[in-house]
């Protein structure tokens, strides 16, 4: 599969459990995150080009799958996922306590997403 269709792989299942936990519908929506974790593993494997072609993500229209993908690319893009965080906290809502949760991990040490 290329790049490009992992990363929209990632962002159809990110938005697709957004909106299954949004329905109370959890089976759905752990069914969506089996999905967009298997596309984000595939792009790490290829390394940095990987995290790269997730990078473009950081502009998505949709706060879930920026702060989704800015959480897995924090070692990878610092200031930029650390900014894409802080707005997704400030937001509101389910997405605004993932991020604080990831920048939280990150600033105590303790977060592991995409380990080198």
């Amino acid at each position: 599969m290329k790049l490009e269709e992992l990363v929209e792989q990632f962002a159809r299942n990110v938005a697709a459990q957004t909106d299954a936990i949004h329905r109370g519908d959890s089976r759905t929506g752990n069914k969506h995150a089996k999905q967009y974790t298997a596309a984000l593993q595939a792009l790490c494997a290829q390394g940095d080009t990987g995290r790269e072609a997730l990078a473009v993500l950081l502009t998505h229209p949709r706060t879930d799958i920026r702060a989704m993908a800015a959480g897995f690319l924090l070692r990878y893009r610092t200031a930029e996922a650390k900014a894409v965080l802080e707005a997704a906290a400030k937001e509101g809502g389910i997405g605004a306590l993932d991020a604080i949760m990831t920048l939280r991990h990150w600033e105590n040490g303790t977060w592991a997403l995409d380990p080198e």
